[in-house]
């Protein structure tokens, strides 16, 4: 030992190279995916403290736990897997062993395909590497739509078939099936950890590239887009069909799950749903048209009560339009007659004389005509006037709805600075929703 330790630096780091090394990663976080394995040499003090880094011993000890899959490469090219949890001994004299484990055929054919043991007797001239890649469900993956997606709604039940845009907000979870995939087009060379956020922006853009067709699909199977939370599982493999050719064969991951934490339409489009499914059931279907006809003859009757010149000429139409389903036109007549009379009864004492005082209501007792500025009856102060504002699309002054009465533009917002998603904590947003996650602006 002691000619060992007398030979000097120069000979220490090839000595070092001769112990066998003990490869171990004890534990994968969810945001590595890929671990550079390092030898462990013991405590300081030890004899195996001189080593090179890339370099690894035959006969030395490699460990692989659940969740994990370990890859030796071999002056840049890949020359051993294993994806089994137990420990292994690397012998170089040996051909290379697959051990896939839950990675399935795969994997095989992708080492097939990329793996050559370097020459040199099956020993490195220079560089070994062992890398470790994280094969369990890296969950927590926030998506969501910016902008609303296409989304066909077809009912066979009723030959409804009508395109909408849908909102649509969750959280995905994938897994690395194809580490040899990974490797070669994705990490490579790392010199220790590669990260989830490095990639995370790549996959969250070409996610919502694919919900679309993925959408096709779902309503292809008569899912309704209010049902999509109840089918994630069929989400999940839409998903992956479509982005099989890139995720699947490029880098070697696919997803898992696909959960939906809400989707909407707009007011206008699920109306017009409602609207269609209800008069195309109602053609089919005697009994439905014959209580819609019922339903707005008393619409129409109680918006033609409140028209006083008008109300016999609508009863009039009205009841030429129904002489073929047998309504009795003259008893109609009557009971709107008897309608308007009781409106304008009710009306009568709400109308001012046209030189009664101006003022203003009291929100607090309703007291009327108040002029200065506290109300006479409860001491409550006037409320105070609507501030002005200037449209900034037509430059109309003196603004105080909500909306412009010159072009129709919207009040701006008080607040229309950047913002912050409470979500996913993307910074600098400056629109109505979240440029990282879609969630809109609370």
């Amino acid at each position: 030992m002691g000619l060992i330790l007398a030979a000097g630096a120069s000979l220490s780091s090839v000595l070092g190279d001769q112990w066998k090394e003990y490869f171990y990663c004890s534990e994968m976080p969810n945001d590595v995916l890929v671990r550079k394995g390092a030898h462990h040499t013991g405590k300081s003090g030890l004899l195996n403290r001189g080593g090179s880094e890339n370099v690894i011993t035959n006969g030395s000890t490699i460990v692989v736990n659940e969740g994990q899959c370990m890859i030796i490469v071999d002056q840049g090219a890949i020359v051993d897997i294993c994806a089994e949890p137990g420990a292994y001994t690397y012998d170089t004299s040996t051909e290379p062993s697959i051990f896939s484990g839950s990675l399935g055929q795969g994997i095989k054919d992708s080492f097939k395909q990329f793996a050559a043991r370097v020459a040199h007797g099956g020993v490195t001239a220079h560089d070994q590497r062992v890398y470790y890649f994280n094969t369990k469900n890296i969950i927590g993956n926030k998506y969501g739509t910016a902008s609303p997606v296409p989304f066909r709604v077809v009912d066979r039940n009723i030959g409804l078939d009508l395109d909408i845009s849908i909102r649509c907000f969750g959280e995905y979870a994938y897994k690395m099936t194809d580490p040899i995939l990974f490797y070669k087009n994705i990490c490579g060379n790392v010199d220790r950890d590669y990260t989830r956020d490095k990639i995370d922006e790549q996959l969250r853009s070409e996610l919502l590239t694919a919900l679309q067709p993925a959408f096709t699909r779902i309503s292809d199977q008569g899912i309704r887009y209010s049902s999509l939370p109840g089918h994630t599982r069929e989400l999940s493999e839409a998903l992956n069909n479509e982005l099989s050719s890139t995720w699947g064969k490029v880098y070697g991951i696919e997803i898992v799950t696909c959960g939906v934490s809400s989707v909407k339409a707009s007011e206008e489009d699920e109306q017009a749903i409602k609207n269609l499914q209800l008069g195309l059931a109602a053609g089919g279907n005697a009994a439905i048209a014959a209580g819609m006809t019922v339903q707005a003859n008393a619409q129409a009757m109680k918006d033609a009560a409140k028209n006083a010149g008008g109300a016999m000429m609508g009863f009039a139409g009205m009841g030429m339009a129904q002489q073929a389903g047998g309504v009795n036109v003259g008893q109609l007549m009557q009971q709107a007659a008897a309608q308007q009379q009781a409106a304008a009864q009710q009306a009568a004492p709400q109308m001012q004389p046209a030189g009664a005082a101006a003022g203003w209501t009291c929100p607090s007792c309703g007291q009327t005509g108040n002029t200065g500025k506290f109300c006479g009856n409860c001491g409550t102060a006037k409320p105070a006037e609507p501030e002005e504002w200037t449209c900034p699309e037509c430059g109309q002054t003196g603004n105080k709805g909500k909306f412009c009465p010159g072009c129709g533009a919207p009040k701006p917002a008080a607040d229309s600075g950047p913002w912050t998603c409470p979500e996913c904590g993307q910074t600098g947003n400056t629109g109505k929703f979240c440029a990282g996650c879609g969630k809109p602006r609370q």
